[in-house]
């Protein structure tokens, strides 16, 4: 691989800053699309009658939809193009959206978070894989890592806004909502069906992708190599030293973070004055998607003062996270947990695109996309593995026990860096 030269923007070709814009936009749509209902799922599903136990079986339904179908369809858009998997995803939300707005019944709501998990197994790397190989066509031997701070930044931005305006929509219009016979919070839901299908016209026109053949002997064939294409990826991340090491210390960062990110309300909620505890919530939801487009932000100028070492930029952030997040469970105002909150949400933006970056690294196009659906599958598993134990530390003892012991995971994930950046370096990268 030859020497990365550094990223500098105005120094790219034209088609170079317009596939950065275009990717950019697109990020933005389709974050903003699922933020309008981020904000209100739980309180949506309250309303129509379901309790916490049902409301954690629709979220379990969501993560084993994903995790069984998150490789395969990867595997597909490496061999049928990303584009048209991507269009699939879409439909698959749209599906969800319009089943969630038709029922209270709990079998067809389950059936909603099944197509959300669908839509995220087909989403899952696919146009990242899309944006990189265009990126390193027009922008050879140039470091990637900023720009895909700039794509992240603008779907953390995009979530960020959607939660805003998904938490105003139910109390603006609520009321002309439940006139027609919906619920107030149907109004979050329906606008995320309007701008879905707006994304979906956006991909259409703006996406380019060197078409692949698309009838029906093709689509066999595409699902008939993804065992082969499975296989040839997973042996890869065995045999990889880097891969190996970077895959499993972000499986500890999952089963450390996801608790915090499910939980907080939780948490939160019992420091506010009732009158206005959920208004905070979805102030404090949508200051979480800002912090981590903030820290997205700041993340190239930290890789430079690291001199961009991945490994050990990936190393701080997750050491620095234990430390904030032992931090966070010892909160017992909201004031201080807003503020230490914050400052969690910009780590978590600081450690998306070093980890990206490396994984970009190590594959080559052809297995792009499988790569980060297995990337998305593993971190799924260290998810769903954290948010049992947190639940049952929370039980037995509290949830300030429970963070605390998933932060021992982050110092876990943080040592293995270690053992990552050792080795980068051995090999001179």
């Amino acid at each position: 691989m030859g020497t990365e030269t550094e990223f500098s923007f105005a120094g790219l070709s034209g088609s170079a800053r317009r596939h950065i814009r275009v990717f950019q936009l697109h990020q933005f749509l389709d974050r903003f699309a699922m933020g309008l209902t981020v904000a209100v799922v739980a309180l949506a599903l309250s309303d129509r009658g379901m309790d916490l136990f049902q409301i954690s079986l629709l979220f379990g339904v969501y993560s084993l939809t994903t995790m069984a179908m998150e490789l395969p369809f990867g595997g597909l858009a490496d061999s049928i193009g990303r584009k048209p998997v991507f269009l699939l995803a879409v439909i698959a939300s749209l599906i969800s959206l319009a089943l969630f707005l038709s029922t209270r019944d709990f079998h067809v709501l389950a059936l909603s978070f099944a197509f959300i998990g669908f839509g995220r197994a087909l989403r899952s790397g696919t146009l990242d894989a899309w944006f990189i190989e265009g990126f390193q066509t027009e922008a050879p031997n140039v470091d990637v890592q900023p720009a895909l701070a700039k794509a992240q930044w603008a779907g953390a931005m995009g979530l960020a806004i959607g939660a805003v305006l998904g938490g105003l929509l139910p109390d603006s219009l609520g009321p002309v909502a439940q006139g027609l016979g919906f619920s107030i919070y149907d109004t979050s839901y329906a606008a995320s069906f309007m701008v879905m299908l707006g994304v979906f016209g956006f991909t259409m026109l703006a996406i380019v992708e060197t078409p692949r053949a698309l009838n029906p002997g093709a689509l066999r064939q595409g699902f008939a190599t993804v065992p082969k294409v499975i296989r040839e990826a997973g042996w890869l991340a065995l045999r990889h030293p880097t891969l190996s090491v970077l895959l499993a210390a972000l499986a500890f960062f999952l089963m450390a973070t996801n608790p915090v990110e499910v939980i907080w309300p939780t948490f939160a909620k019992p420091m506010l004055n009732a009158a206005y505890a959920n208004t905070v919530i979805g102030a404090l939801t949508a200051s979480y998607f800002f912090a981590i487009a903030f820290g997205a932000a700041l993340s190239p100028l930290v890789s430079r003062i690291f001199k961009r070492r991945h490994g050990v930029t990936l190393g701080v952030v997750f050491f620095c996270l234990a430390g904030v997040q032992i931090a966070l469970a010892l909160q017992g105002g909201i004031l201080g947990f807003a503020s230490v909150f914050i400052l969690y949400s910009v780590c978590l933006g600081l450690s998306e695109t070093p980890a990206s970056s490396l994984l970009h690294r190590c594959v080559g196009d052809h297995q792009r996309a499988t790569m980060l659906s297995l990337r998305s599958l593993i971190q799924q598993l260290g998810a769903a593995l954290g948010l049992v134990l947190a639940g049952r530390m929370a039980e037995i003892y509290s949830t300030p026990v429970a963070w605390a012991i998933g932060a021992v995971f982050l110092l876990l994930a943080a040592i293995l860096c270690a053992v990552l950046a050792r080795q980068l370096s051995d090999q001179g990268r």
